[in-house]
Protein backbone atom coordinates (compact mmCIF):
# COMPACT_ATOMS: atom_id res chain seq x y z
CA UNK A 1 0.00 0.00 0.00
CA UNK A 2 1.52 3.48 -0.84
CA UNK A 3 2.16 6.04 1.21
CA UNK A 4 3.32 10.02 1.54
CA UNK A 5 5.08 11.47 4.43
CA UNK A 6 5.65 14.69 5.55
CA UNK A 7 8.44 15.85 7.24
CA UNK A 8 9.94 19.31 8.72
CA UNK A 9 7.59 21.43 10.57
CA UNK A 10 8.17 23.34 13.67
CA UNK A 11 7.55 26.64 15.21
CA UNK A 12 8.97 29.78 13.95
CA UNK A 13 9.08 33.37 14.34
CA UNK A 14 7.35 35.46 11.92
CA UNK A 15 9.43 36.72 9.01
CA UNK A 16 11.71 33.08 9.86
CA UNK A 17 11.49 30.14 6.98
CA UNK A 18 10.43 26.79 6.55
CA UNK A 19 11.25 23.92 4.74
CA UNK A 20 8.97 20.67 3.93
CA UNK A 21 9.39 17.42 2.66
CA UNK A 22 7.56 14.81 1.83
CA UNK A 23 8.13 11.37 0.73
CA UNK A 24 6.17 9.05 -1.88
CA UNK A 25 6.43 5.54 -1.82
CA UNK A 26 4.37 2.87 -3.39
CA UNK A 27 1.86 5.01 -5.17
CA UNK A 28 -0.45 3.06 -7.89
CA UNK A 29 0.74 5.57 -10.48
CA UNK A 30 4.57 6.30 -12.07
CA UNK A 31 3.19 9.57 -12.98
CA UNK A 32 1.42 11.57 -10.17
CA UNK A 33 0.26 15.27 -8.89
CA UNK A 34 1.67 16.01 -5.33
CA UNK A 35 -0.02 18.81 -3.56
CA UNK A 36 0.63 20.96 -0.04
CA UNK A 37 -2.81 21.08 1.75
CA UNK A 38 -3.46 23.19 5.08
CA UNK A 39 -5.69 23.27 7.94
CA UNK A 40 -6.24 26.52 10.49
CA UNK A 41 -7.53 26.05 13.85
CA UNK A 42 -10.96 25.57 13.22
CA UNK A 43 -11.22 26.18 9.74
CA UNK A 44 -11.44 23.54 6.79
CA UNK A 45 -8.52 22.19 4.42
CA UNK A 46 -7.24 24.20 1.99
CA UNK A 47 -4.81 24.29 -1.12
CA UNK A 48 -1.70 25.92 -0.76
CA UNK A 49 0.41 24.47 -3.87
CA UNK A 50 0.09 21.70 -6.47
CA UNK A 51 2.82 20.32 -8.45
CA UNK A 52 2.51 18.41 -11.46
CA UNK A 53 4.22 15.42 -13.56
CA UNK A 54 3.31 16.96 -16.66
CA UNK A 55 4.06 20.64 -18.84
CA UNK A 56 1.31 22.19 -16.58
CA UNK A 57 3.05 24.90 -13.86
CA UNK A 58 2.82 24.70 -10.41
CA UNK A 59 -0.21 26.24 -8.44
CA UNK A 60 0.46 28.65 -5.40
CA UNK A 61 -2.71 29.63 -3.30
CA UNK A 62 -2.80 34.43 -3.96
CA UNK A 63 -1.97 34.47 0.20
CA UNK A 64 1.22 32.32 -0.86
CA UNK A 65 2.63 33.73 -3.73
CA UNK A 66 6.05 35.29 -3.94
CA UNK A 67 7.30 33.53 -0.66
CA UNK A 68 6.21 30.03 -0.92
CA UNK A 69 8.44 27.54 -3.59
CA UNK A 70 6.92 23.99 -3.98
CA UNK A 71 9.35 21.78 -5.80
CA UNK A 72 9.91 17.78 -6.82
CA UNK A 73 12.55 15.78 -7.06
CA UNK A 74 11.32 13.02 -9.10
CA UNK A 75 14.26 10.45 -9.06
CA UNK A 76 13.60 10.59 -5.32
CA UNK A 77 10.26 10.86 -5.35
CA UNK A 78 10.32 13.87 -2.93
CA UNK A 79 8.32 17.20 -3.10
CA UNK A 80 9.06 20.05 -0.93
CA UNK A 81 7.52 23.27 0.34
CA UNK A 82 10.20 26.04 1.01
CA UNK A 83 8.29 28.55 3.13
CA UNK A 84 9.87 32.00 3.43
CA UNK A 85 8.40 35.04 5.22
CA UNK A 86 6.23 32.44 7.44
CA UNK A 87 3.01 34.90 8.79
CA UNK A 88 1.01 33.85 11.77
CA UNK A 89 -1.74 33.43 9.59
CA UNK A 90 0.34 30.85 7.67
CA UNK A 91 -0.29 28.74 11.21
CA UNK A 92 -1.45 25.15 10.29
CA UNK A 93 -1.24 21.82 10.11
CA UNK A 94 0.26 21.36 6.45
CA UNK A 95 -0.67 18.06 4.93
CA UNK A 96 0.85 16.00 1.97
CA UNK A 97 -1.22 14.47 -0.74
CA UNK A 98 -1.23 12.63 -4.53
CA UNK A 99 -3.37 11.80 -6.91
CA UNK A 100 -2.99 11.76 -10.46
CA UNK A 101 -2.21 14.82 -12.38
CA UNK A 102 -5.69 15.40 -13.91
CA UNK A 103 -7.34 14.98 -10.45
CA UNK A 104 -5.25 17.08 -8.50
CA UNK A 105 -5.52 19.81 -11.27
CA UNK A 106 -9.27 19.42 -11.86
CA UNK A 107 -9.68 19.63 -7.84
CA UNK A 108 -7.50 23.08 -7.80
CA UNK A 109 -9.44 24.88 -10.32
CA UNK A 110 -12.81 23.40 -9.02
CA UNK A 111 -12.84 22.96 -5.18
CA UNK A 112 -11.70 25.49 -3.06
CA UNK A 113 -11.55 23.29 -0.21
CA UNK A 114 -10.88 19.83 -1.01
CA UNK A 115 -11.83 16.98 1.53
CA UNK A 116 -10.36 14.35 2.39
CA UNK A 117 -11.49 11.73 0.47
CA UNK A 118 -10.85 13.90 -2.48
CA UNK A 119 -6.64 12.56 -2.73
CA UNK A 120 -5.86 8.87 -2.72
CA UNK A 121 -3.08 9.42 -0.64
CA UNK A 122 -2.42 11.70 2.88
CA UNK A 123 0.10 11.83 5.19
CA UNK A 124 -0.65 12.37 8.38
CA UNK A 125 0.41 16.17 8.97
CA UNK A 126 2.89 18.22 10.03
CA UNK A 127 2.60 21.16 12.13
CA UNK A 128 3.34 24.78 11.58
CA UNK A 129 3.14 27.28 14.10
CA UNK A 130 4.24 31.22 13.56
CA UNK A 131 4.11 33.28 16.71
CA UNK A 132 6.27 36.11 18.49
Amino acid sequence: EGQVVESGGGSVQPGDSLRLSCQASGLRWSTYGMAWVRQAPGKGLEWVSAIYSDFNGPYYEDSVKGRFTISRDKAKDMVYLQMDRLKPEDTAVYYCAADQDFRVQWLVANRPNPYKDDLAYWGQGTQVTVSS
